[in-house]
């Protein structure tokens, strides 16, 4: 690739970075700044206050954005691959499984995950609830329409959610481009008028904020937060665009954006206290108002649609892992497999972000409820990155442990003041990560137990291999391909088709399927093929988490010789258990027996996760106690 080349691509990522990554943080001056002033009763707005409040945003911004995430987290990529799932699974890279430590290491990647779907149903509710809201300052008379409006920009931007996003998504850089020039230009004009606003770059200002309040100087932490949400994408969307444009995005434009139109408010509240009600919408002349409302009300809409696809792409990355249950994936782009739409998922997010914005009513109602998702999943990165700096970084115990508690101090102190606001919305984020990673540890529990008991009922292939060599089990022409989780013994779907029609195929494929801990596997590393005798072949097809694990498109694309795949002459043997309480053995705690066999039903066939065309598919069903 020629430097211009490089150049054009480089350009072109960092525009996409900015439609999809700096969605939310980027919209987050909107109400950060009125909630630290009017949280908890509200603040003094004497230019102590306002330069401290000041302070901590542009110290939060540097130290748990830049520092943190930018520079430090980005480092601990899995195969380029970022996100909190895809650090659990580098974490535990090397761990023994069933150790307290590898235990505890999941547990803290579930929580994490677990936390994110909160920020997921909250981000799309505040983010676009707070534009709208701009109608209060430009048209009081407006005021009760909000709600509806919000309402049904929101109704629209998830039923878009199945035509994809190829096409919309080329309009997120420019738009957004133009969004953070805009917060820049009106920051810098207010900066302009007010200089002595700059002061706040001063970290004496925050240091004395937090002291002389005491109690009420720690809770404003809880707003303060609001300036760094959707820091988490940074890391999470690093596989989408590279660890190189991200960084550029942030450093040549959000960065400098942010903090001018934060300083701007700031500027703004110093001369003209009155503007609290809404200090962003002030920033802007009268005449400019109606289009800053439209121009917000669209960055924030992208804001929803960058969490939505992450909610995706986190979704599609546990099930792989096996931490929930498969779900129907349809892939919105024929050039981008991360691309993709989840109806079932897409759905129930609709449902709880319509519940939250007829619940809260406000954006600073909702305020109260963000803090603790995101600052939950940003102890768990902190924990989960220290981890990897050890074990696979080769960072020194100084090293690490000095960056473990910096930012972690940083970002306890975040998550505990949030804490104190769980009877006014806290209660939310916190009830739906305890509801996922329940659902979480259940489903990894139960699976195992399955594999278990699938194991335990396998009869060993040489007893089959020796009835076949007398003769006594008639074969037919074609090949046939049973699906198997153990990668030992016979499947029983083998032997619930030989009951019942009493041949066997000509050539047998026993064929497992492993989903590894990286994000990708080269094709040339996709299969492990062990020819036995009589015509059975055992074969593991290796897949990453990010991988779409479609079967018949890797076995056709393969040509193994002396094993044909045939499209017409190829069927797909798949097990389907019905799942049932065994009072003799149990495997897992009573309690999460009945939810593990309701997300057992709730669970997509085999045959559909392994993109298998139901025309090729004979499914088998059979009873197993767990």
């Amino acid at each position: 690739m020629t430097d211009r080349e490089h150049s054009t691509k480089l350009r072109a990522l960092t525009m996409g970075a900015l439609g999809v990554v700096y969605g939310d943080i980027g919209t987050s001056p909107l109400y950060t700044l009125r909630e630290c002033l009017t949280q908890g009763g509200g603040f003094d707005l004497s230019p102590d206050i306002i330069l401290g409040v000041l302070s901590l945003i542009f110290w939060a911004l540097i130290i748990t954005v830049t520092v943190k995430y930018v520079i430090f987290v980005m480092r601990a990529d899995n195969q380029g691959e970022g996100g909190i799932l895809a650090l659990t699974a580098l974490a535990l890279r090397g761990m023994r499984p069933g150790h307290r430590k590898t235990t505890a290491v999941m547990a803290i990647g579930i929580m994490g995950a677990a936390l994110f779907y909160g920020d997921s149903l909250i981000t799309p509710a505040i983010s676009v609830l707070s534009a709208v809201e701009g109608l209060k300052v430009i048209a009081p008379a407006f005021e009760d329409y909000v709600i509806p409006i919000t309402l049904v920009i929101l109704v629209g931007l998830f039923v878009l959610q199945s035509f994809g996003t190829e096409k919309v998504g080329k309009l997120f850089g420019p738009v957004m481009l133009v969004w953070f020039v805009t917060l820049g230009v009106l920051g810098a004009w207010q900066i302009i008028r007010y200089p002595d606003v700059l002061g706040a770059i001063w970290p004496g200002h925050a240091v004395e904020m937090l002291f002389e309040h005491g109690w009420k100087g720690y809770l404003l932490l809880g707003a303060v937060v609001l300036a760094v949400t959707g820091a988490e994408a940074l890391y999470a969307d690093m596989g989408h665009f590279g660890r190189k444009p991200i960084r550029l995005a942030w450093f040549a434009l959000v960065l400098p954006s942010l903090l001018l139109c934060y300083f701007g408010q700031g500027a703004l509240l110093l001369h003209e206290p009155g503007a609290i009600e809404n200090p962003f919408y002030h920033l802007a002349p009268d005449w400019a108002q109606v289009p800053l409302l439209i121009l917000a009300t669209a960055a924030t809409v992208i804001a929803g649609q960058a969490v939505i696809s992450g909610a995706y792409s986190v979704t599609l990355q546990a099930m792989h892992l096996r931490y929930l249950p498969r779900m129907e994936v349809r892939h919105t782009s024929e050039h981008e497999k991360g691309q993709i739409y989840m109806p079932q998922l897409n759905w129930l997010l609709l449902t709880g972000v319509l519940l939250l914005v007829l619940t809260f009513q406000t954006s600073s109602n909702l305020a109260a409820a963000y803090g603790i998702a995101v600052t939950g999943t940003m102890v768990a990165t902190t924990l989960l990155a220290y981890k990897v700096a050890r074990s696979l970084g080769r960072w020194k115990l100084w090293q690490a442990g000095l960056a473990l508690i910096v930012f972690l101090s940083i970002d306890a102190a975040f998550f505990f003041s949030n804490l104190i606001k769980v009877e006014e919305g806290g209660w939310f984020p916190l009830a739906v990560g305890a509801l996922v990673f329940l659902l979480m540890a259940t489903w990894r529990r139960g699976r195992e137990v399955v594999r278990q008991r699938l194991a335990e009922d396998a009869l060993p292939l040489d007893s089959l291999l020796e009835r076949l060599k007398g003769g006594s089990i008639q074969r037919v022409p074609g090949t046939a391909v049973f699906l198997t989780g153990n990668p030992r013994g016979l499947p029983p779907g083998l032997l619930h088709s030989l009951k019942h029609y009493k041949v066997l195929h000509q050539r047998v494929v026993l064929l497992t399927v492993d989903i590894q801990d990286v994000p990708h596997i080269p094709d040339s590393q996709r299969f492990e093929l062990k020819p036995l005798s009589a015509g059975f072949f055992r074969l593991i097809m290796h897949f990453g988490f990010k991988d779409e694990p479609d079967i018949p498109n890797a076995l056709e694309k393969k040509k193994i010789p002396g094993l044909p795949f045939e499209p017409m002459e190829t069927t797909y043997f798949v097990s389907r258990e019905t799942l049932i309480r065994s009072h003799r053995r149990a495997g897992m705690p009573r309690w999460q027996e009945p939810t593990f066999i309701f997300l057992s039903k709730l669970s997509t066939s085999a045959s559909e996760y392994f993109c298998i065309p139901p025309n090729r598919v004979v499914e088998l069903g059979m009873q197993l106690e767990i």
